[in-house]
């Protein structure tokens, strides 16, 4: 039951706290995690988020990727590497893993290869990434010109993904962690950069206040349409196409089954005990149809109503 997943201990956001002070929680009996700011993180990733808020000074020209995990992130870092590097001579993707070229800032502690520059040099514009909430951003990226763009997808599909994609790493060749349990985990929030629900109003509401600096992108939306949705992020990257056939291109280079079978995915690793190979696995919408009970499904389109239709926010 969802109690299961809940720590006991008070809620504490005080960041001068070590992350073994921090109430705890254990993920899918297979983690420790810990709550910072109101979000549940693997204890190693607290102190890399506070040297990003407290020093990280962005430029105007960066571009922030973010998300909450599982929402089609290693397809927006394909696309966003392609925009930013249109024109160029040879094709990026064949060179070495999106979460290579665009590394997830909290989280390079755990690379398995060195980063090829200073996530934390501002003579140059930046293309990262992040799985923070907005609230823990460093005020340089609030207060600057620097673009935010943020990718979330409908919560069932999301949670199935996680699903997968955690059973994958914790459980290889083992029986699945049961998905009642997951689905009572993610609808309370007690898991790694939950809870999804709070992650993705605090991006929408930001991006409704300045539509300028953040763009808010549905992954369902990016399939239906990934052409027009892709030209919609090229130019509010002020990287427009000079036609239609170069965002075909874009669009073709990056889809789901060229990625799959481009040789740098198909074995290694960019972080520690995460194969390349599990960030591809169907990328389809309403794969959750699948695997949800009536039961599962209710649960979660329960949590849906209240955390995020008050906000216009429907997946």
């Amino acid at each position: 039951m969802a109690s299961s997943c809940i720590s006991q201990a008070p809620t504490c956001n005080n960041v001068e706290k070590s992350p073994n002070e921090l109430p705890k929680a254990r993920f899918w009996e297979a983690m420790d995690i810990c709550q910072w700011e109101g979000f549940w993180f693997e204890p190693g990733l607290v102190k890399p988020a506070i040297t990003f808020r407290s020093t990280f000074q962005a430029r105007d020209d960066d571009v922030l990727l973010a998300s909450t995990p599982k929402t089609g992130t290693t397809w927006l870092k394909a696309l966003s590497l392609c925009i930013m590097h249109q024109n160029q001579e040879h094709d990026i993707l064949t060179m070495e893993n999106p979460h290579f070229h665009v590394p997830t800032i909290e989280s390079t502690i755990y690379s398995t290869k060195p980063q090829k520059s200073d996530l934390y040099d501002a003579s140059a514009p930046r293309l990262v990434h992040t799985h923070l909430p907005h609230a823990v951003l460093p005020d340089s990226v609030k207060n600057s010109a620097c673009k935010i763009v943020y990718i979330a997808r409908n919560p069932k599909d999301t949670l199935i993904s996680m699903w997968h994609f955690f059973n994958s790493i914790f459980r290889p060749n083992q029986e699945p962690f049961p998905l009642e349990k997951a689905v009572d985990c993610f609808c309370a929030g007690v898991y790694q950069y939950g809870p999804f629900f709070e992650h993705v109003v605090e991006y929408w509401q930001e991006s409704q206040k300045r539509p300028e600096k953040i763009l808010f992108l549905k992954y369902e939306e990016l399939k239906t349409d990934p052409k027009g949705q892709v030209c919609k992020i090229a130019e509010f990257l002020g990287r427009p196409f000079g036609s239609e056939e170069e965002a075909e291109d874009v669009v073709q280079r990056c889809c789901l089954e060229r990625l799959k079978n481009l040789e740098v995915n198909k074995s290694g690793s960019i972080l520690f005990n995460v194969p390349n190979t599990s960030y591809f696995r169907k990328g389809e919408v309403g794969d959750w149809k699948n695997y949800l009970t009536p039961e599962m499904e209710d649960k979660i389109n329960q949590t849906s109503r209240i955390k995020l239709h008050p906000f216009g926010l429907f997946f």
